[in-house]
């Protein structure tokens, strides 16, 4: 298993533009974690960062030998709000940065059947520079369930143009995150994002979603058990024969340093490695 930190290990829930630690601190927990790369976001390096910080941003990322896994390269992706979409229609800054930080796949969003004919454009002008596009298994997008997930993707019908697998936005959106799940969208699995939550009325986080209207959770750690049943996400990927990045996409919970996060988690993760041999 390749294992990928978010820098997302360094943000807020619910506040995902100020990072509470520099890149450098980051790189160093994923290094001393045992990650193989990092996956970028806005609040460390977007498309609005200067030419000294994207500079900066390759300088430690060639020190720490690692790799960027994926780019989300302004805040309204990392949001999936309605201005989400807009990158689309203008995926060349995208382009630029992930160029500058070596990176082969890049997080886009889509809200609606009007977003297809631009990410057709812009998946085709990014497999010009050998560049991945990839959607996540959101909420509030056109890869809200399973079913939408699939018929979208095999419109856009673009072979640089996939999924990020996230089993704890298809649990809001009460679809099935198993195996057979696994299985049916194979051929556009690009990247895996794990994070986990305990699904709770009174949670105090509540999210919107279109299939089943508002629901509400808590964020607990990845190696929590009792929630997302992980074992079950990796036999569907060893079934696949998955050999991209698992990524860790998940802030620390509060009250927990995110280098004791990044490191539990990881055990965590090669713990059931071992136990299904997926390598």
């Amino acid at each position: 298993m390749k294992l990928s930190l978010s820098v997302r290990i360094a943000e807020g829930f619910l506040s995902k533009e100020i990072p509470i630690l520099p890149l450098d601190e980051v790189a160093s927990i994923a290094v001393q974690a045992g990650y193989g790369g990092l996956c970028m976001r806005a609040s460390q390096v977007g498309v609005h960062s200067t030419p000294d910080v994207v500079g900066n941003a390759r300088r430690i990322l060639r020190q720490s030998q690692l790799p960027v896994t994926m780019l989300t390269g302004n805040f309204d992706v990392v949001y999936n709000n309605d201005r989400g979409p807009q990158s689309l229609r203008d995926i060349q800054p995208m382009l630029d940065l992930a160029m500058q930080l070596d990176a082969r796949l890049i997080r886009v969003a889509m809200k609606s059947a009007e977003d297809i004919p631009w990410a057709q454009r812009a998946a085709d002008r990014a497999s010009e520079l050998g560049i991945r596009l990839a959607h996540q298994c959101h909420t509030l997008s056109l890869f809200e369930t399973v079913e939408s997930i699939e018929n979208t993707l095999t419109q856009i019908d673009r072979p640089n143009f996939g999924l990020i697998f996230e089993p704890a936005n298809l649990q809001l959106c009460n679809q099935d995150y198993g195996p057979a799940t696994i299985e049916r969208l194979a051929p556009w699995i690009f990247n895996v994002y794990l994070q986990n939550q305990q699904l709770d009325s009174n949670g105090q986080t509540r999210l919107e979603t279109w299939c089943r209207g508002v629901v509400a959770f808590d964020v607990i750690p990845i190696h929590q058990t009792g929630s997302i049943d992980f074992s079950k996400v990796i036999e569907g990927l060893k079934r696949i024969n998955y050999q991209g990045y698992v990524t860790v996409h998940q802030s620390a919970t509060q009250g927990q340093p995110p280098a004791q996060s990044a490191s539990l988690t990881a055990e965590y993760l090669l713990c059931l490695e071992q136990s299904y041999e997926l390598k």
